[in-house]
C-alpha cells in the first residue's frame, strides 16, 4: 500500500514555502518550490500514502505594506487581491495543495500569539534595546526590508536589510553598507528601540545533534545549516516596529508586531490545525506533525534555507518537544532568466496567469520539470521551452500514445487486441517497463524529480523503438495477429508510463487514464472554499482526494491492461509550440 516495508500508508507531510502576497506569482516561484512540491506529494499519493500538503500566502511583513504604501492603499487589501490570484494560479496548473491558506487568519494569528507566550514565559525571549535605522524626513523607524544597499558578505548591492538574494546569508540591518530607505531614498540614521529577542544559541547544541543525522538532506543544505550553527547562533529580534501583523500579545507592546519571520514559518502548523477543523477533526493534524513514523518535506528556495532548516526547528524544539522537525529540507537553488534570478519586486519574471493563458498546464509543468534546479542554478529560455515541447513531450511522448491507439482503434474494432504468444524482444520490454517503477519511485522518493521524469521518459522512448523494430503498421497488411501482439505489448507500456508521468504530467495522463476506460481519476480535484471565521471571510484552495486515495489504495504499480478491454480514439495530447509565439513575452 504505502511506502514503508509494512506495507502499510505511511504520514507524508509536504510543507511549501508561503509566497508574500506583494504581487503576481511567477515561474521563478514555481520551479522553486510549488511545482516540485506538487510533483512529490501527487507522487506519494498514487504510493498510497496520506499526504498532507499545505501552505498560503504571507500576509504580512514589509513586501506586502510597501505595496500598500505604493498604491496608497490598505495592507489586507492587499493580500486579498493577490491571495486570490494565487488560488487562481494554483488551480489551473494543477497544484494538489490539501488547504493554500494565508497567515491573517484567526487561526494562525492564535497560533503564533500562543508560541510567542510560551516562548517568553519560559525565557526564552527576552527584551533588549537595539540600535535600528530610521528615516528622519519620513519620522519612522525602517524595518529591514525597507532599507537597501551593499551586503557586507559578498559585496552585492542590490542587499535588502535582513538578506542578500545573491550570497543568502542573513544578517542584520545595520550591517548594510551604504544603507538607503526605501520610502525616502535618504540615508537612514541609527536609533535606540527595544524588542525582544529569540534567545536561540539555547538550542544549537540539541539543533547541532539534530543536524548531524540528516545525511539524506542535501549537500548544499546541510553544509549550509552547519556552518550556520558552527559560525555561533545569536539572538535574533522577534519583534518590528510597524503597524502591520500578528500583534505581540504583551500589554505596552500596542505599537509592534511580531516579526514576519518568526510569524510566516508557524503557518506549515497552523494550516495543518485549520486543515483539521475543516475537517470536522480537530486533533487529525496531529498525524503529521505527533507520529514519530511521519515524515515531512519542506520544499523551498534556497534563500529561505536558514528559516527552515535552523529557526524553525528551534522554535519547534522551543515550543513543544513532541512536534515533529523537519526529515528533509528539499531547496532548490534559483531559476534565472537572462542570467538573473526571477524577482516580483523587480519586475523580471514570467508570470503564471500570463503563461497559464498561452499555454497547457501540463507544458508547462513538463518544462519546468525538467530543468528544475535542484542542484544548481537553472535558465529558463523560451527556445529550450518549444524545443522541449515538441521534440520530447509532442514527438516522444504524445505521438507514442496517439500511433498506437489510433492505429489500433480501427484496426482491432476499439479493443485492447488478444496477443499471440509474447518473443523475447515483447518480454524485455515489458520487464524493463515493469522495474522502471521501482528506479522511478526511488528517484521520487529522495526528491530526485528531475532523474523520475528522465528516467520515465527514457521509457517511452524504449517503447518507440520498440516499435519501429516492429513496425506493426507493417505487418499487420500480412499478419494482423502478430500486429496485435506488439499493438498489446505497447499498450501495457503506455498504461504503465502514464503512472510513471502522471505526477508531472497529470491532467493528460488523465486522459490517457480514461481512454483505457478506467474508472476512478488519478487524481482528486481542486476547489476554492469560501471560509467565513470571525467576523472574517476569505477564499482557501483544498484538495479533494478520490475514493482510491481515502482508502489509502496504491496505484503504482505495473499494467494489468486486459485483452478485449475497450478503448477510446485518441484526440492529440498537446500542441506544437512556435518560439514566435512567444517573442512579445
Amino acid at each position: 500500500m504505502g511506502a514503508d516495508e509494512t506495507g502499510s500508508a505511511k504520514q507524508v507531510g509536504v510543507f511549501v514555502a508561503w509566497p508574500y502576497a506583494n504581487g503576481d506569482l511567477h515561474l521563478g516561484h514555481v520551479a522553486g518550490a510549488y511545482l516540485p512540491a506538487d510533483i512529490f506529494a501527487r507522487f506519494h499519493r498514487l504510493r498510497g500514502n496520506n499526504v498532507l500538503m499545505v501552505s498560503g500566502s504571507d500576509a504580512h511583513g514589509t513586501p506586502i505594506t510597501l505595496k500598500a504604501k505604493e498604491e496608497k492603499a490598505e495592507a489586507y487589501d492587499i493580500v486579498k487581491r493577490y491571495h486570490g490570484r494565487f488560488l487562481q494560479g494554483w488551480q489551473r496548473l494543477g497544484i494538489c495543495f490539501d488547504l493554500f491558506t494565508h497567515t491573517h487568519t484567526p487561526n494562525h494569528i492564535s497560533i503564533v500569539q500562543d508560541i510567542f507566550t510560551k516562548l517568553e514565559g519560559q525565557g526564552d525571549l527576552t527584551v533588549a534595546t537595539q540600535q535600528q535605522f530610521f528615516d528622519e524626513s519620513e519620522q519612522m523607524f525602517l524595518p529591514d526590508r525597507y532599507v537597501h544597499g551593499t551586503c557586507p558578505l559578498c559585496d552585492y548591492d542590490k542587499a535588502r536589510g535582513d538578506q542578500c538574494e545573491n550570497c543568502g546569508k542573513t544578517f542584520e540591518a545595520k550591517e548594510l553598507l551604504n544603507p538607503k530607505s526605501r520610502i525616502s531614498n535618504s540615508t537612514p540614521v541609527l536609533k535606540d528601540t527595544d524588542h525582544f529577542f529569540f534567545q536561540m544559541q539555547n538550542y544549537a547544541e540539541p539543533l547541532l545533534s539534530y543536524v548531524g543525522e540528516q545525511e539524506h538532506w542535501r549537500p548544499h543544505v546541510l553544509n549550509f545549516t552547519r556552518a550556520m550553527i558552527e559560525d555561533g547562533l545569536q539572538p535574533r529580534a522577534i519583534t518590528r516596529d510597524i503597524d502591520w501583523g500578528i500583534p505581540v500579545p504583551k500589554d505596552g507592546w500596542e505599537s509592534k508586531v511580531i516579526y514576519v519571520w518568526f510569524d510566516a514559518v508557524v503557518g506549515y502548523l497552523s494550516a495543518s490545525r485549520e486543515w483539521a477543523e475543516m475537517r470536522g477533526e480537530e486533533s487529525a493534524w496531529k498525524h503529521w506533525w505527533k507520529d514519530e513514523h511521519a515524515e515531512s518535506f519542506y520544499f523551498i528556495g534556497k534563500d529561505n534555507i536558514p528559516f527552515h532548516s535552523v529557526i524553525w526547528p528551534i522554535e519547534l524544539m522551543a515550543y513543544d518537544k513532541e512536534l515533529n522537525l523537519p526529515y528533509d529540507v528539499p531547496a532548490n537553488q534559483f531559476l534565472n532568466i537572462d542570467g538573473e534570478k526571477f524577482s516580483t519586486s523587480r519586475g523580471l519574471a514570467v508570470w503564471l496567469l500570463d503563461v497559464l493563458d498561452a499555454l497547457d498546464a501540463d507544458a508547462i509543468r513538463y518544462y519546468i520539470a525538467s530543468i528544475l534546479p535542484e542542484t544548481k542554478d537553472a535558465n529558463f529560455s523560451w527556445e529550450e521551452m518549444v524545443a522541449r515541447n515538441n521534440g520530447e513531450l509532442v514527438a516522444a511522448w504524445g505521438n507514442l500514445v496517439n500511433r498506437v491507439l489510433g492505429f489500433a482503434h480501427g484496426r482491432y474494432d476499439g479493443r485492447v487486441p488478444q496477443p499471440g504468444e509474447l518473443d523475447t524482444r515483447d518480454t524485455d520490454l515489458l520487464e524493463r517497463v515493469d522495474d522502471g517503477f521501482a528506479r522511478v519511485a526511488e528517484h521520487y522518493t529522495r526528491v530526485r524529480l528531475r532523474d523520475a521524469l528522465k528516467e520515465a521518459f527514457s521509457l517511452a522512448r524504449d517503447v518507440n523503438k520498440y516499435l519501429d523494430d516492429k513496425a506493426p503498421w507493417s505487418v499487420f497488411k500480412t499478419d494482423p495477429e502478430a500486429a496485435g501482439t506488439t499493438v498489446y505489448v505497447a499498450m501495457r507500456a503506455i498504461d504503465s508510463i502514464k503512472i510513471l508521468l502522471s505526477p508531472v504530467l497529470p491532467e493528460t495522463c488523465q486522459r490517457i487514464h480514461e481512454w483505457f476506460s478506467y474508472t476512478s481519476p488519478l487524481f482528486g480535484d481542486l476547489e476554492v472554499v469560501r471560509r467565513d471565521v470571525e467576523g472574517d471571510s476569505y477564499d482557501v484552495l483544498k484538495y479533494l482526494p478520490n475514493d482510491d486515495e481515502l482508502k489509502a489504495l496504491s496505484r503504482w504499480k505495473p499494467s494489468e491492461l486486459a485483452p478485449g478491454t475497450p478503448f477510446a480514439k485518441p484526440t492529440p495530447l498537446f500542441k506544437v509550440l512556435d518560439v514566435e509565439m512567444f517573442e512579445s513575452a
